[in-house]
């Protein structure tokens, strides 16, 4: 057990997750802990919480990697901070295990908040891990971006012609928004980097996107789904429907037709982004708390975690890792999807119920969130959106429009008005000067230059 780690004395509402409930729970809770003696304690791997829906911006060079990210430790003052990866829970002990640069460490509760949210969801494709590569975190969509624009540079002086187009396809895996999103703004920023590359066109670029199901953004209208399709075809991108990947060994992606599994395409490439689906985090498995089928926590419209014995006393969760009811009908299977609508609201309203359980503060109220429609956007001034009018029904836009309702959500949705004012920075010194299409090389060995003129000359 670790001795060198100080804890606070307090009572502890422990927070296992920084991301969007984490963040919200501490933040609305943290001074009402204060004022009564108790504090508020954030267990997150990483020191910040990461804006995922700007990662499809940041792989394409629109916003700054940093800017994308909120500091928990700028921006909970008065919230306990500990960085470190949960292994355990008993709660019938209210102890929590945490992981801290190896070293164990026993936190007790008062409370806990269930808020690890979710991890990009695999399937054992051969070749997969050792090719693909995600777009759950900064650090993913910043590798993108380099290799994309790395590898347009590279492709471009290339002679052997099978290396050449295989350094120059790029593969996107999942129709859903993170893969839409994804494929959109590379190809709009590999667009802008041919052009300043006089040996390499846009027409050597080849930019496949790979969706199993027959349709895309399940989000949006069947008739604006088929409109993303042409817009996209119209760019040049293949949208292979029906289609899935069966095999990326060595780089050599062998696609096959859905459902019947009969032998599609067989090509190379050298990126592989993979964004078919998300799963809860299954740190949840090292608890001793309630799961369902999916490997999401059960928990009731009060956002209490409730198993087959009734609520579980002490213990909540909220956003991706939880299965909370959705009382509007809408959701899948008679729960709220993960998305970041919800864990935001479900998070002020966690907070709101924790207040009102521990310090009396209101009443206990259940979740319920129509649903407000949903915005994407394919690169500059493109764009489709859903928006809920209610009364009125559906709001369908596209193209400039859509972009700006796209952009206009999410630079209100981002925490924190410092962040926010960064973000709208990056876009208005995009819109003046264009992408940024610098590539940032040799990342993952930062000390290869010193190394290199460290040592001793023959």
């Amino acid at each position: 057990m670790a001795e060198n780690i100080e804890l606070s004395p307090k009572p502890r509402i422990l927070v296992v997750g920084g991301g969007y409930v984490g963040l919200y729970v501490a933040k609305n809770l943290e001074a009402a802990a204060e004022a009564h003696g108790d504090i508020v304690t954030v267990v997150d791997p990483l020191p910040y919480m990461t804006y995922q829906p700007f990662l499809p911006e940041v792989a394409g060079g629109s916003i700054e990697p940093r800017h994308a990210l909120v500091s928990h430790r700028q921006h909970l003052k008065k919230t306990e901070i500990i960085q470190g990866s949960l292994t355990a829970v008993n709660h019938a002990a209210k102890t929590a295990t945490v992981d801290v640069d190896g070293e164990s460490v026993e936190i007790p509760y008062r409370e806990i908040v269930m808020a690890a949210g979710a991890v990009t969801r695999t399937f054992p494709i051969p070749g997969l891990a050792e090719t693909g590569i995600g777009l759950k975190s900064i650090e993913e969509a910043v590798e993108v971006r380099n290799r994309v624009l790395s590898l347009i540079e590279e492709g471009s002086t290339m002679t052997d012609p099978a290396a050449r187009e295989r350094a120059l396809t790029f593969v996107v895996v999942g129709g859903g928004f993170a893969g839409i999103e994804t494929i959109s703004e590379l190809e709009d920023m590999a667009r802008a980097a041919a052009a300043q590359n006089p040996r390499i066109s846009r027409e050597d670029l080849r930019f496949v996107l790979v969706e199993a199901m027959g349709r895309i953004m399940p989000e949006v209208a069947a008739d604006q789904a088929e409109w993303v399709v042409s817009h996209l075809r119209s760019r040049g991108i293949e949208v292979l429907l029906n289609t899935s990947l069966a095999d990326a060994t060595g780089g050599r992606l062998q696609l096959i037709n859905m459902p019947d599994k009969t032998p599609a395409q067989t090509f190379e490439s050298d990126t592989l982004v993979w964004t078919a689906g998300v799963m809860a985090n299954p740190v949840v498995r090292q608890t001793d708390f309630p799961i369902e089928e999916r490997g999401r926590i059960q928990a009731n419209a009060k956002l209490q975690i409730e198993g087959p014995n009734g609520v579980v006393p002490n213990a909540w969760a909220a956003g991706d890792v939880s299965a909370v009811p959705d009382l509007t009908g809408g959701g899948v299977g008679g729960m709220c999807v993960p998305n970041a609508q919800h864990a935001v609201r479900q998070a002020k309203l966690l907070a709101k119920n924790l207040k009102a359980s521990l310090y009396g503060e209101g009443e206990i109220a259940e979740y319920k969130h129509e649903n407000l429609g949903a915005v994407a956007g394919f690169g500059l001034f493109k764009g489709v959106a859903r928006i809920a009018v209610p009364k009125y029904g559906d709001l369908k836009l596209r193209g400039p429009l859509a972009w700006l309702a796209h952009r206009g959500y999410h630079g209100m949705a981002m925490p924190m008005f410092e962040r926010k004012y960064r973000v709208v920075s990056d876009w208005v010194a995009a819109g003046i000067f264009g992408r940024d299409l610098t590539p940032v090389d040799g990342l993952e060995s930062p000390r290869a230059l010193f190394e290199a003129s460290a040592k001793p000359k023959k």
